[in-house]
């Protein structure tokens, strides 16, 4: 082909090329509209020089439209035997550093043979130097072990991905807010993790099952759930939002009359929000939160028909509850109830109660 035919070819495929751009910008949809038909007049959105409009009312879409989104790359020789891959790495909230550094996990080289056995060991050296170089810091590395226990739990489970996502952002914010230590150890702070976010996400797990999968009993799974909740403030319900209930059921023979185990139930339940928002014994299970809240309404109201023993007996039948427990945070209710209402009078709960109910 001489030079002049070869010019004019290159012309007619520019030229070509430019009136398919026009036509699509003219007629249909493009990047980076989202929506083919208008919102307010229900005219055609056309896209032209990365911003879409209407064409008819000239609403404007998305203007300064930026593609984020990896580019494909092809890993290998350039005939097309080699693997074709994502040249960037996807996300991952379940890592520390967000899955942003480079792993290496290929089975085979660029021409799709697989590795020796020489090969494959070198390699795996290389993966646990670059491990240990990625997380240096010990609490990194336990939270790290944290994600890797949300996991473990949510695939036992049978949970969706995004459940595992939202416990493992619960379990970085809790790190970031010091809350591991003491009692309160990695493992629980993670099954407690789970649990709440299975509640947040409509995927509801009851702590026995969340526990049986766990690397800490359900005591101390409730009692992480609770911390995480109450210690960062999150607009997540309570994994037992019938702990109050649970108690009185509990107590048998040792209950009261109907009407004295409603007026406890309700000034039991009035000084359970109370220990949320202080926050009282946040390292403890919901449970015993209630079991001293029941004793506390109890010494509030006019009956005073319980015991610290009975109380914590009846708790004990569902969760491991003391007596010393239930009279520590008894009193930090009562005092707190005390502080907002200021008086011990059960008529602060008992009238709004049944203002409501009427």
């Amino acid at each position: 082909m001489s030079s002049k035919s070869l010019l004019r070819y290159e012309a007619s495929v520019a030229e070509q090329a430019n009136q398919d751009e026009n036509s699509q910008a003219a007629t249909g949809e493009r990047e980076p509209a989202q929506l083919s038909i208008c919102a307010e007049c229900d005219g055609q959105v056309v896209t032209e020089n990365n911003e879409s409009f209407c064409a008819n009312c000239g609403l404007v879409v998305t203007a300064e439209h930026v593609d984020h989104r990896p580019t494909r790359s092809v890993h290998g020789p350039s005939d097309g035997r080699g693997l074709s891959e994502w040249s960037c790495e996807p996300i991952n909230p379940l890592r520390v550093d967000k899955g942003l550094h480079t792993t290496f996990f290929l089975g085979s080289d660029g021409y799709g043979n697989s590795l020796s056995r020489e090969q494959k060991d070198k390699f795996e050296r290389l993966r646990q130097r670059h491990k240990r170089f990625q997380v240096e810091d010990k609490r990194a590395i336990r939270l790290n072990e944290g994600f890797r226990d949300i996991e473990s739990i949510t695939g036992n489970l049978t949970l969706p991905g995004f459940i595992a996502e939202d416990a493992g952002l619960f379990l970085k914010r809790a790190a970031e807010a010091r809350l591991p230590g003491g009692r309160m150890s990695w493992e629980a702070l993670a099954a407690g993790a789970v649990a709440l976010a299975t509640l947040e996400g409509n995927f509801p797990r009851p702590c026995t099952k969340v526990a049986k999968y766990a690397k800490a009993d359900r005591e101390r799974v409730c009692a992480a759930a609770r911390k995480i909740r109450c210690e960062l403030e999150l607009n997540v319900p309570p994994v037992r939002d019938t702990a109050v209930d649970a108690v009185i059921a509990a107590l048998d023979d040792d209950a009261p009359d109907v009407e004295a185990c409603l007026q406890l139930r309700r000034i039991g339940e009035h000084l359970l929000e109370i220990a949320d928002e202080k926050p009282i014994g946040t390292g403890t299970s919901r449970l015993t939160i209630a079991a001293a809240a029941v004793y506390a309404a109890d010494r509030i109201t006019d009956g005073k028909a319980l015991t610290q023993a009975e109380v914590a007996e009846a708790g004990t039948t569902i969760l491991d509850t003391t007596k010393s427990r239930v009279s520590r945070y008894s009193r930090a209710l009562y005092d707190a109830y005390v502080a907002k209402h200021g008086r011990d009078n059960p008529a602060a709960v008992l009238d709004r109660g049944r203002i409501q109910l009427h």
